[in-house]
């Protein structure tokens, strides 16, 4: 699909209005870095699990959202007091 043109102008317009601005960027060459996934399993006590599930759906997400987003910030915080 060829992006449509806009200006930078009308474009922070759109989207400042809500508008999907995503058919003005040509998205067929994107690549993720770092985004491979590898299938880790790990056994939680019932307790965790309960809690868990508990937390994901006060915010509506899924278990694994709640688990992946809770690594990669504690992941993040070491990384920035190292």
């Amino acid at each position: 699909m060829k992006a449509r043109s806009v200006n930078s102008e009308n474009l922070e317009e759109l989207f400042d209005a809500g508008a999907d601005v995503l058919e003005y960027f040509d998205t067929s060459a994107v690549t993720h870095l770092n985004c491979d996934v590898k299938r880790v399993n790990v056994d939680f006590p019932q307790w965790v699990v309960d809690e868990l599930d508990k937390e994901a759906t006060r915010i509506g997400v899924g278990r694994q959202a709640i688990i992946k987003s809770w690594i990669v910030e504690r992941i993040d915080s070491k990384g920035k007091s190292a």
